[in-house]
């Protein structure tokens, strides 16, 4: 038998330290103060990334950061998708310089598959929402 509090732990946590798509464009929306970071690298970054996001690959948040985030701004860090941890080393390494940070779930794949805005050097682009992976009739899925 599962220990109640211990899960309550472990799931208050996750949702301390992990935020997804949605929430995100929501805090956006809603004006909320925090930094969205892209930890990809370059090709990426100009393939794709979510409205809003600066780009600051993992390998460079250690030297860059301080000169890019003021100092006890929150900020949300997110990499690919599911299957690529680029996010969890990004949080780290934010983590580590003493940042509020959570990591974005699903990362930029979810993002996109979700329907939420898209930006590239060439404007902004908003695909539609794939329903694998978010209502494609409501403004959310209630959960």
């Amino acid at each position: 038998m599962t220990d109640t509090s211990e899960a309550s732990r472990h799931f208050a946590a996750k949702l301390r330290f992990e935020t997804d798509p949605s929430d995100v464009r929501s805090a956006q929306e809603a004006g909320h103060a925090f930094v969205l970071i892209d930890s990809r690298g370059e090709e990426a970054w100009r393939q794709g990334r979510a409205v809003g996001a600066i780009h600051l690959p993992t390998a460079q948040i250690a030297d860059r950061a301080a000169s890019l985030v003021p100092a006890g701004t929150p900020v949300v860090v997110y990499c690919w998708g599911p299957g690529c941890n680029g996010s969890t080393k990004a949080a780290l390494a934010f983590s580590l310089l003493g940042y509020d940070v959570r990591e974005m779930i699903g990362g930029f794949e979810y993002w996109a598959r979700e329907g939420l805005p898209v930006e590239d050097d060439h404007g902004v682009v908003t695909r539609d929402a794939d329903p694998l992976t978010a209502p494609v009739d409501e403004v959310s899925c209630a959960c």
